[in-house]
């Protein structure tokens, strides 16, 4: 696209996420006083829109074509911004400063780095001067085909097809690792909800106390349940045996990959969006499987990449908990009772 910003390096520890956007070079322009006096007006006509001023100077368009909406769920607005330097993506979100969208920023900068899957690549993250702040990213084209129904078979005369979802995932999986452990760079959202992401050597401490146990104590606080809270922390003291022979690694994770966040490009190839990502246990990736759709080809295909751990199927629903639990802090009681089985399975599991 003709709108390619470079970013700093996410993996960079010192790289500040209001600093991940880089100022590219303005085009070369021949001397033209009466053409430059126009463009520093419109310029200082669009000082009051950051976005607009983004898309006429670093974006390199020089019009505005049209804008529509997109939708853009339940926490954020969306729009596509047509120019004739081509399309670009833009969300905002009038109540939330841009440390939400720095955090989805280097996470999908990230992920773009690994060069696997697709996923849009961010420009600039900035506030708003009425309050709230806004992201300006790659705008893809999509197809028809849904992510999670996309195949792949490189020999048209086999009969079985491959998830190209599941194999790239896991080659993102495969290619992303930390040598700093569990967690990531900045704080970030879970819809909504912070997701606390500070750095930590070992991964069943990491999923007890910034996952589990952090939702936990929202609930605690918001709900006054006290039963889920203390049979949540039960589980939390008699987990770790679900770990027992399994090789974990700090991979890259999208970290909220359901239906909504997962689409195709107009070449059938997978996309996905909106992360919540961090360095984590691959298969908390599959968290919220319950609302993805994810087939057996995806899982086959997944794990010809990344090899399935023992004890693969007793840890699965040990990561659905987490955003069982995040539901209910976001929507309400309506997620208890789902939230509220898995922890009793497992404690009767483990004799708890």
């Amino acid at each position: 696209m003709a709108a390619n910003v470079a970013l700093l390096s996410a993996s960079s520890p010192s790289t500040s996420a209001s600093s991940i956007l880089r100022r590219r070079p303005r085009p070369r322009r021949s001397a033209c006083p009466r053409r430059a006096a126009s463009r520093l007006s419109v310029v200082a006509a669009m000082s009051d829109d950051p976005i607009k001023e983004w898309i006429l100077t670093e974006g390199k368009a020089t019009q505005i074509t049209g804008t529509s909406s997109i939708g853009g769920g339940c926490i954020n607005a969306a729009q596509r911004y047509d120019t004739d330097a081509g399309s670009f993506f833009v969300k905002t979100n009038r109540r939330i400063g841009p440390a939400m969208f720095e955090g989805e920023a280097l996470g999908l900068k990230a992920m773009y780095d690994t060069k696997s899957i697709r996923v849009p690549l961010p420009y600039k993250v900035g506030s708003l001067p009425t309050g709230g702040s806004f992201i300006i990213m790659e705008y893809i084209q999509f197809g028809r085909s849904r992510g999670d129904q996309v195949t792949l078979s490189r020999n048209p005369f086999r009969s079985k097809k491959k998830s190209a979802l599941g194999r790239k995932l896991a080659e993102m999986h495969k290619a992303a690792k930390s040598d700093k452990g569990y967690g990531f760079y900045v704080e970030n959202t879970i819809g909504s909800t912070p997701q606390i992401n500070t750095w930590t050597a070992d991964w069943i401490e990491f999923y007890s106390k910034h996952r589990l146990g952090y939702q936990l104590k929202l609930i605690s606080q918001r709900f006054g349940d006290s039963a889920i809270y203390e049979k949540g922390q039960q589980l939390i003291e008699k987990m770790h045996p679900l770990f027992d022979g399994a090789v974990i690694e700090p991979c890259l994770l999208h970290g909220d990959l359901w239906s909504g966040n997962i689409s195709a490009d107009t070449n059938g190839d997978p996309v996905i969006l909106d992360p919540a990502c961090y360095y984590g246990h691959n298969e908390a990736e599959f968290g919220m499987s319950w609302c993805a759709g994810f087939g057996g080809e995806f899982y086959r295909s997944y794990f010809e990449v990344m090899p399935k751990q023992p004890g693969f199927e007793k840890r699965r629903d040990l990561y659905l908990l987490y955003h069982y639990l995040n539901h209910y802090n976001l929507f309400g009681s309506g997620y208890r009772s789902s939230a509220m089985s898995i922890i009793e399975d497992y404690l009767r599991m483990l004799k708890a």
